[in-house]
């Protein structure tokens, strides 16, 4: 497949009295794409989420990262030290699901007023915190295909407090595809296996991938946990999923 020339861009989503700000790629070429939202790790929309962000448009795709610690912390990014991590996890526990739930609405809203947006083909895709809240996103009723890679605490808690993510599996009613690394300390093989079972008693369409030698954080290519073995296999299933949506 030929890479599309993409025009990229920060935009605000403007929503009662908040603010967001956002990532957008586009194929530069007129036409008429699908929407999809990529979700960042505690790092904020960095380098790397920038990037993911720019490679699923120039596959033909209208792509928006929305900054989900614009309440606590605009413009927040970082890299992956330490003493980075302990920050972005600060920022992450102080989200809540519904105020990230509407913040996705409102980015997948931004794009469905864009002329070479299809107005019900949305898909979307996150990392780590991003995976986790990928899952919440698939219970939207916009969201047809979700990519959700390594998303710690699903089956045990979700953003803000309540019932564990994962009982909301229920309400899903797209395409799930969700990625994991075998030798993933903070996400046990038998949480995966719960994920696995609740997506198959409702009976969503899904796939669980489970990469042997690779650890958390595996699909980016700026941390140490890096496998290029297990990222090029989940992009291509990425790209497979996403077909769905034309």
């Amino acid at each position: 497949m030929t890479e599309q020339a993409i025009i990229t861009t920060t935009v605000n989503l403007l929503q009662d009295n908040i603010q967001v700000s956002a990532y957008l790629a586009e194929p530069k070429e007129p036409g008429s794409y699908p929407g999809v939202v990529v979700l960042q790790e505690i790092f904020g929309v960095n380098v790397h989420i920038r990037d993911v962000t720019e490679r699923i448009a120039k596959l033909g795709y209208v792509a928006i990262a929305p900054a989900l610690f614009q309440r606590t912390a605009p413009g927040f990014e970082t890299g992956y030290t330490p003493e980075d991590i302990e920050r972005g996890r600060g920022y992450a526990m102080q989200t809540q699901a519904s105020e990230l739930s509407s913040d996705i609405q409102l980015a997948i809203d931004y794009l469905k007023n864009l002329p070479q947006v299809k107005k019900d083909s949305f898909g979307c895709i996150g990392f780590c915190f991003g995976g986790h809240v990928a899952y919440i996103a698939a219970t939207l009723p916009d969201i047809k295909a979700t990519a959700s890679f390594y998303g710690a605490g699903i089956t045990t808690r979700t953003p803000g407090g309540g019932a564990p993510t994962v009982s909301r599996t229920r309400e899903i009613s797209g395409t799930v595809y969700a990625f994991f690394g075998k030798e993933d300390a903070s996400i046990p093989p038998e949480q995966v296996d719960e994920i696995e079972k609740e997506l198959e008693k409702y009976k969503i369409p899904h796939r669980v991938f489970r990469y042997d030698g690779a650890d958390h954080g595996f699909f980016c290519d700026l941390r140490a946990s890096y496998n290029p073995k297990a990222a090029a296999d989940a992009w291509e299933q990425v790209k497979q999923l996403f077909g769905q949506l034309n």
